[in-house]
């Protein structure tokens, strides 16, 4: 594999560009915001309010217009199982979700409605409320859900540590998914129980105190959500791509940018590594140290005895969203 070419294609893979706008909008909405008792956000997948003995965990998503346009049912179920994966991945566990849909045809609205549906049955988290735009053009249909969870301990995305090994966990039981966006689907085929058992092991990881941060792989796929929970902790690390498990029906560049139906990355202390990957393995997802935090911010990609530099958060941005120094 060459390394250049799998450089180039991370940086400019649309997944990952488009987060670039962020920047601005955090500024704006976030990063000044001083009311409230919620904590600091610098790039978390759900906001964290401290509530009772515990957390609320804030998160919303949109879905990609040309996944939503194409295939409706399946932009549907999408939509419940990011935003899932939000709570999950922060330590949370669910608690209900609302959304906001945009359709102009009843064919439409009726195919996202059942895939949103079906999410919610598989997933096991209600879907409470919402708001409808029913005029809305058919070539500019839009769906968001947001949702609430709840968490005793929570990981954050911006505390991964100078010498945490980076662990990657997936379900390899799957398949390719739909056709709009490049993904892995190990969701379909398994019952409720095994997708919540499997889901599990992320609030029993908080609850232990075994990761410093976490993040789900998101569709700036395994090796830029990676480089975005290093920006965010405003640390650098060396992934080494010989290690991350993959299945045998994608090669390798198209399985780094995949979006994962469950995926996530850990920044775990490595003495705490080994009872992070047997929690895993005991719920059959394949896990492995891929990676190893850095204190220099800088990225580097490494195949066999090769590097090659990606991301230099010094010079450049992903999302522009970085931890204050410790």
């Amino acid at each position: 594999m060459e390394l250049i070419t799998l450089k180039e294609k991370i940086k400019n893979y649309v997944g990952l560009t488009r987060k670039g706008p962020i920047k601005e909008i955090f500024s704006i909405l976030v990063s000044r915001t001083n009311f409230g008792n919620q904590l600091p956000n610098y790039g978390d997948d759900a906001a964290v309010i401290p509530w009772n003995d515990g957390y609320l965990l804030f998160a919303a998503d949109g879905i990609m217009t040309r996944l939503l346009i194409n295939e409706p049912y399946a932009a549907g179920k999408s939509s419940v199982m990011v935003a899932v994966n939000d709570i999950y991945s922060m330590g949370g566990r669910p608690i209900a979700m609302v959304n906001v849909m945009a359709s102009g045809e009843e064919a439409h609205r009726k195919a996202v409605a059942e895939g949103i549906k079906k999410g919610c049955e598989k997933l096991g988290v209600p879907m409470v409320g919402g708001h409808l735009h029913p005029d809305t053009p058919a070539e500019a249909p839009s769906l968001s859900v947001a949702i609430l969870g709840w968490a005793r301990k929570v990981i954050r995305s911006h505390f991964a540590r100078p010498g945490d090994d980076i662990i990657f966990a997936v379900d390899l039981d799957g398949r390719i998914g739909c056709s709009s966006v490049m993904s892995w689907d190990a969701n379909s085929g398994k019952t409720r129980e095994e997708l919540i058992y499997r889901l599990e092991v992320m609030p029993l990881i908080a609850e232990k105190g075994l990761a410093h941060a976490a993040k789900d792989v998101s569709n700036s796929g395994l090796i830029g959500t990676i480089s975005i929970m290093m920006e965010n902790s405003n640390k650098g690390a060396v992934i080494d791509i010989d290690l991350i498990p993959r299945p045998s029906e994608l090669d390798p560049t198209q399985w780094f940018l995949c979006f994962q139906s469950f995926g996530f990355v850990l920044s775990v202390p490595p003495t705490n590594s080994s009872q992070v990957l047997n929690l895993f393995r005991d719920r059959k997802i394949d896990a492995s140290v891929v990676g190893e935090v850095t204190k220099e911010c800088k990225v580097f990609l490494k195949h066999g005895e090769k590097k090659a530099l990606l991301f230099d958060f010094e010079k450049e941005i992903i999302t522009g969203i970085k931890a204050k120094e410790d």
